[in-house]
């Protein structure tokens, strides 16, 4: 009798049998000490259900594998209040409910996992005699990790979409962790609320600039300091800048340099649009000196690196095209750029006059160019 307690998984186990199996390793068989306590209320029940088996890997004998077939009691719960009817006894010392494993081959799998990562640790394990793969071991060491992983008190909420512009949802992230702690179903107040009064143990709680998320916080945590993300901090400053850029860019863009620079920089811009010229036509000359020595439109493309369309267009001209500004429809603001000029010399400097004044001398229709007007009026000679 004192040989079958070294094959006892725990203390609350009484080994009844050790036989050999055919597939070569060991099954114990025991039953579980019975203790009738109701895990839902508390209770102690004396009403036996029944018996329920469960099978349990266990530490390897002589590189062989063990298996725990332990018979659990099953009883029926006394109390009207209680929502289960019935229950089995649960020992976590031996095994977690639902587990497949006993708790100390759990954590040997955790330790290995942990140390040298999952495909190491399955080949350790498997010339120790336990069968477990790279993927639970993996699965242990999560499931380790968030049942040990504090409350997170440093929080992020934003909405993301669910069905892009159609549906939205709330995503909740521990920003210490890096880690989704929750996905709610939309982004309403009361629900993303709800969920803080929930976790009370927020202490920051990291958004956007939304109106939204501002209240559900203020509501549902009031203890927590409302910070704004960096992402939303640098994307406003970013606009911000876009929109003085925008309206002062034009009108005193020139004025931070001098006549004298002005005119170097449009000397410089000539010797530019010169030296694009020239190379053009040297280009348009290579080009045509490969098609008199007979070459494809492919393979004068291959040499050159340019498209076959265009060498084929190139060759249709004897001297290199010109290249012609698009013509200004009426829906563009510098269509209107000679009258703008000369209203702004008049005084007129404000976007809705100018608007007014298009629409006298124009047909109705182009209300879409607003917009546009005042940066057309700030800079009057566009060159």
């Amino acid at each position: 009798m004192s040989s079958k307690k070294h094959w006892s998984p725990g203390s609350d186990v009484a080994v009844q049998s050790v036989e050999r199996s055919d597939s070569g390793g060991c099954i114990v068989s025991g039953s579980l000490t019975p203790n009738g306590i109701c895990p839902g209320c508390g209770l102690h029940s004396r009403r036996r259900h029944g018996w329920r088996r469960r099978r349990l890997q266990d530490y390897p004998a002589h590189g062989d594998e063990v298996t725990v077939d332990l018979a659990v009691c099953r009883w029926r719960c006394l109390a009207h209040a209680c929502p289960r009817r019935t229950f089995s006894d649960q020992i976590a010392s031996i095994a977690r409910p639902f587990a497949r494993r006993t708790s100390r081959v759990g954590g040997i799998v955790r330790h290995l996992g942990h140390a040298t990562g999952g495909r190491p640790a399955e080949r350790i394990l498997h010339r120790l005699g336990l069968g477990v793969s790279d993927d639970t071991v993996l699965r242990q060491l999560k499931k380790r990790a968030q049942d040990t992983a504090k409350p997170p008190t440093v929080i992020g909420i934003d909405d993301w979409s669910w069905r892009k512009s159609q549906t939205y949802g709330t995503i909740i992230v521990a920003l210490e962790r890096r880690a989704v702690i929750d996905i709610l179903v939309d982004r309403d107040v009361v629900t993303c609320t709800n969920w803080l009064k929930r976790h009370p143990e927020a202490e920051v709680i990291s958004r956007d600039r939304c109106g939204l998320y501002a209240q559900a916080a203020r509501q549902g945590a009031p203890q927590a300091k409302q910070v704004a993300d960096r992402f939303h901090i640098v994307q406003n400053l970013r606009q911000a800048i876009e929109e003085q850029m925008n309206l002062h860019g034009r009108a005193t863009g020139r004025a931070l340099l001098s006549d004298a620079d002005n005119i170097t920089a449009a000397g410089s811009l000539l010797k530019s649009r010169l030296a694009h010229r020239t190379s053009r036509e040297e280009i348009f000359t290579t080009i045509h000196a490969l098609r008199n020595q007979g070459l494809s439109c492919s393979e004068i493309g291959r040499r050159t690196g340019f498209p076959r369309r265009s060498i084929a267009k190139w060759l249709q001209f004897e001297t290199p095209p010109d290249r012609r500004r698009a013509a200004l429809k009426r829906t563009s603001p510098w269509y209107f750029e000679e009258f703008l000029s000369q209203s702004w010399k008049e005084g007129i400097r404000t976007g809705s006059a100018l608007f007014r004044l298009i629409q006298s001398v124009v047909t109705r229709g182009v209300s879409h160019i607003c917009s546009g007007c005042w940066r057309v009026g700030a800079k009057p000679n566009r060159k």
